[in-house]
């Protein structure tokens, strides 16, 4: 894979979802661990199971779809992923379909493959609103999806920094005060050892 890029659509695909949080597929945290292992490194990617009992639910409808991209705000030999992460507009709190994207990098942040990795998380977001707004928005969610994934599946914080880039970096070119999905998310970076 030339591109080590992954975007998690899952946005839409979870809409119709119910409100607890739904275990992650098996190839969402593959996928992850796949994208974040570094070049020349072999990641089995297999699947770890989460340090906290998942709440039991009814299963997902539909299977999470996976759509390879180019990278095109993380640097080209560096291993990242982007994920699509739902937050409540103007918010950085993390929603229940966010969890479920978030369960598969938790899982794939603790497995064996990438334990020994420290992380970058950026936060970014669409051109809706004012620039210093969004930089300070996607700053709140980085920092939330890092608190996310130090309590819930005990990744030391000393691996996760977290950096806003607000509209800086848009994965979809717009113009302001468009509402593109593809540029709210969070993208992964691994910074190495």
């Amino acid at each position: 894979m030339s591109s080590r890029l992954v975007l998690l659509a899952l946005g839409l695909v979870l809409l119709g979802a119910p409100a607890a949080a739904q275990p992650a597929p098996a190839d969402a945290t593959s996928r992850i661990i796949q994208g974040l292992c570094p070049p020349g490194v072999t990641c089995r990617g297999i699947r770890v199971g989460s340090p906290t009992p998942a709440a039991p639910t009814a299963p997902a409808a539909e299977s999470p779809t996976f759509a390879i991209q180019p990278a095109v705000t993380a640097p080209p030999d560096r291993p990242a992923v982007a994920l699509m992460v739902t937050f409540p507009t103007g918010s950085a709190a993390i929603t229940p379909p966010a969890e479920q994207v978030l369960q598969a990098l938790g899982e794939a942040l603790a497995s064996p493959d990438l334990a020994r990795y420290r992380f970058r998380i950026e936060g970014h977001t669409d051109t809706v609103g004012d620039a210093a707004r969004n930089q300070a928005l996607s700053e709140r969610r980085a920092a939330a999806v890092r608190d996310f994934l130090v309590r819930r599946y005990r990744i030391p914080a000393a691996r996760l920094e977290t950096v806003g880039l607000g509209e800086t970096q848009l994965a979809v070119p717009t113009g302001d005060n468009v509402a593109e999905p593809q540029n709210r998310r969070v993208q992964v970076l691994n910074l190495g050892g």
